[in-house]
């Protein structure tokens, strides 16, 4: 199915570049833009986009690896004194 008229992108190849991307390293996170560079395309129009993340969705290797997931910590709050 064609995702991206503008860049010529097909649901295949979306899948393709995102089980390239984990196979080659397993540990990185996988974004739109990188799906783009993987391919060596770039975002043109944009109207693209909810069907290109919503195939991205449902690839399995788009998961956010287990390791990496909890990283970021939610900022200290400053308490006040008077």
């Amino acid at each position: 199915m064609i995702v991206c008229s503008c860049q010529h992108i097909t649901s295949r190849d979306i899948h393709s570049a995102i089980d390239w991307m984990r196979a080659s390293d397993p540990a990185t996170i996988i974004t739109p833009g990188r799906v783009y560079h993987a391919l060596g395309k770039r975002a043109d129009c944009g109207g693209c986009m909810p069907l290109f993340l919503s195939t991205m969705r449902r690839n399995s290797n788009l998961a956010v690896p287990a390791e990496l997931t909890g990283l970021r910590q939610r900022p200290q709050r400053k308490e006040h004194t008077a």
